[in-house]
């Protein structure tokens, strides 16, 4: 229910594709505590930035240069 309580979880849980994923649709800033694998997964970026396209700035180097994540991210701004 709670994007921003992946701050309290563990290591593991923070690279679980399924929960980083429920969380970030629901607080895109969430993705800063995600695992840096995760924070490197399309799926996940791009529901993060959607729902918030600050969040932009945690994703991967590679996602942060991506045109269609780019111009998801303005799009939630």
């Amino acid at each position: 229910q709670r994007g921003i309580a992946l701050e309290f979880a563990s290591a593991r849980l923070r690279n679980d594709s399924e929960i980083v994923l429920a969380a970030v649709s629901q607080y895109g800033y969430a993705l800063e505590l995600a695992s840096d694998n995760l924070r490197d997964d399309y799926d996940i970026v791009l529901a993060a930035v959607s729902q918030n396209g600050m969040a932009l700035k945690f994703a991967s180097a590679r996602l942060r240069n991506d045109s269609r994540i780019v111009r998801a991210a303005q799009a939630a701004r």
